[in-house]
């Protein structure tokens, strides 16, 4: 994975404040992308190839209640769409041993929420077959690191590939955005220029963006950041989502 010289301008993108959810653009952000296919669907699942990683510079509003419990979300409509519970549990062990704790879960009202999906996948959405659901979880580890992710249930999987595929090759633009923690977690409201990995993955229908970042914020370290620290928090939701997908 290649970084871009430290010296070259970086380019900017604000986005609007909202008390419901706080959406950052990415900074420094290394993308890769995988593509799963439940037994019965169709296509090619072999992974893609990691894209390199470029640089952005964002600006982190503040918000106090920017995610809830499962108990205080929206209900995924008929069964579409994975529980919250059991899409973001509270507690991820995952295969390398590291713990994850959740800090919070919200089904958004929207796939296009404009403070959390950039304009870009916003209309990738809107042309596409339909997008049954977005759900977001902040989780957070030992070392107080903070790990964002975001799941969109497409109705069509061949939009699903469309969309990381598109995504994971587009390192330069950013249109996920992360949550900034509740003040009763704990963690530090990282500032703008604070380093941020981003991974895509799919299965079926379902697309998930996550979201790594040192407690820090240092911008450094990133291919140890990707590798043992957010991809393994992905691929155990990742587990979960291909689960569901693969019992339709």
């Amino acid at each position: 994975m290649s970084h871009t010289d430290p010296d070259q301008p970086q380019s900017q993108r604000v986005w609007p404040r909202n008390l419901a959810l706080a959406a950052v653009a990415a900074a420094l952000t290394a993308g890769a992308c995988t593509l799963l296919q439940p037994a019965d669907d169709e296509g090619d699942s072999s992974p893609a190839a990691a894209a390199p990683s470029s640089s952005a510079a964002s600006a982190i509003p503040s918000a106090s209640a920017a995610l809830t419990t499962p108990s205080a979300s929206a209900t995924p409509s008929a069964g579409s769409l994975l529980p919250l519970d059991q899409l973001f549990p509270a507690r991820v062990t995952a295969a390398g041993g590291e713990v994850y704790t959740r800090i919070g879960s919200k089904a958004m009202p929207s796939c296009v929420e404009p403070d959390s999906v950039g304009p870009r996948l916003i209309g990738m959405i809107r042309a596409s077959k339909g997008c049954l659901g977005e759900q977001i979880a902040l989780y957070t580890d030992s070392a107080k690191n903070q790990y964002n992710l975001a799941v969109f249930t497409m109705a069509d999987p061949v939009d699903t590939v469309h969309l990381v595929t598109t995504l994971s090759m587009a390192f330069d633009d950013y249109q996920v955005g992360a949550q900034a923690p509740p003040p009763s977690a704990g963690l530090t409201t990282l500032p703008p220029d604070s380093g941020m990995v981003q991974m895509f993955s799919g299965a079926g229908r379902a697309m998930v963006a996550g979201l790594g970042q040192w407690s820090d914020g240092r911008t450094a370290d990133y291919q140890a950041l990707v590798d043992k620290h957010l991809d393994p928090l992905q691929k155990a939701i990742g587990q979960a989502v291909f689960a569901h997908e693969s019992a339709r």
